[in-house]
């Protein structure tokens, strides 16, 4: 079957908003909220995701209104003309081992959840290959179809989120919450870190990347900034309401807080049974959508080094390697260390990156040109 094609690949100012949530949220809110609750007393974990998130909010604007000065030149184009050809094309190819990486965690990830939830008999084997299929054929098609995908999905995954919140607000504890400003010096540091690296790793690949797509330049920082904030208020309400229900020591050692906050969810009458079910399936939607944006990244950043290559021939070369990857981890404990080093690891080399080229660009005269 031949995928449908769009007429353009242009996104608007709306998807380029809604994409930066998407992939930041999903799998960061379902795990990172144990890191936090495990450095952390009490609520204190609110002011450092707050800090963290503020701080990635500025330097994501910062980042986007240099990206936008470049106009409808992609990366590899603006990278190469600051530095040079052969640094651009080493830039994109380390680029692209991280977004396959990260594109393996991913999988990984949603297949040792759905396994502990919902198909603890089923092979990791063949729940990997299954999502890694559907993730495949979004991936096949139109770059601006997965945009309108996110548009999609994300509405969704925040309604359910926030009736998640709501209804267990009545079952958190006075004693969870307190006392108030008792975490170390150390702790605070490193947690804003954290914060800082986990909100920034997904926005600054939309920023990188897909900026040239946008039909209209003049409001993407501010788009930005707007679509990093969604997941920082989103990871507060789901801190707030896991400590408050779990407190700090249960939810240092659930795997996945949020889901379990959805166990908890009792609709009154009977209406349903087993709300977690369908918090989980919503949840999926938005891994599904994380996953896709890094697969696309990975091919999109190797099609920059591979110009004569098609997308199709990237793709099927890379599904075996994330595949593989993604079998690696032996548990659950390492799937999350790999991840933690996958997304550090793009938080830092993304970060170094943009500071090398804007420098440059400064020295050069090469802003905006």
């Amino acid at each position: 079957m031949k995928p449908f094609e769009y007429s353009d690949e242009d996104i608007s100012l709306m998807q380029y908003l809604i994409a930066i949530p998407s992939i930041s949220i999903g799998i960061v809110i379902l795990i990172f909220q144990t890191e936090l609750a495990r450095i952390t007393v009490a609520l204190d974990g609110l002011l450092l995701i707050f800090i963290g998130g503020l701080a990635a909010v500025f330097f994501i604007w910062l980042i986007a209104k240099f990206a936008a000065g470049f106009e409808k030149r992609t990366f590899f184009d603006f990278a190469s003309s600051i530095l040079t050809k052969p640094a651009a094309i080493v830039i994109c190819f380390v680029f692209s081992l991280l977004y396959i990486g990260i594109a393996a965690f991913e999988i990984r990830k949603l297949t040792d959840i759905t396994r502990h939830y919902l198909l603890d008999e089923t092979p990791v084997e063949a729940l990997s290959l299954s999502f890694l299929f559907i993730v495949i054929y979004a991936v096949a098609g139109s770059r601006a179809g997965l945009f309108r995908l996110n548009m999609l999905f994300l509405p969704f995954v925040l309604v359910v989120s926030l009736v998640v919140a709501l209804f267990n607000i009545p079952l958190i504890e006075m004693n969870n919450i307190q006392p108030i400003l008792k975490t170390s010096a150390e702790s605070y540091v490193k947690g804003i870190s954290m914060m800082f690296a986990l909100f920034i790793s997904g926005a600054i690949s939309i920023v990188l990347f897909y900026t040239s797509l946008v039909r209209t330049k003049e409001k993407t920082p501010r788009m930005a900034a707007l679509g990093t904030t969604v997941p920082v208020i989103l990871f507060m309400m789901f801190y707030f309401v896991a400590i408050g229900v779990f407190g700090n020591t249960v939810t240092a050692n659930l795997l996945s807080p949020s889901i379990e906050l959805g166990k908890a969810v009792h609709i009154p009458g009977g209406v349903l049974e087993r709300f977690e079910s369908i918090f989980l399936i919503i949840w999926m939607m938005a891994i599904f959508n994380i996953t896709t944006m890094v697969f696309d990244l990975a091919v999109l950043t190797l099609n920059y080094i591979f110009k004569n290559t098609k997308k199709i021939k990237l793709i099927f070369i890379l599904t075996p390697i994330i595949f593989f990857i993604s079998m690696v981890p032996e548990n659950i404990l390492e799937s999350t260390e790999m991840g933690k080093y996958g997304i550090y690891g793009l938080f830092i080399f993304s970060i170094g990156v943009t500071f090398v080229l804007f420098i440059v660009a400064k020295l050069r005269g090469a802003m905006g040109k």
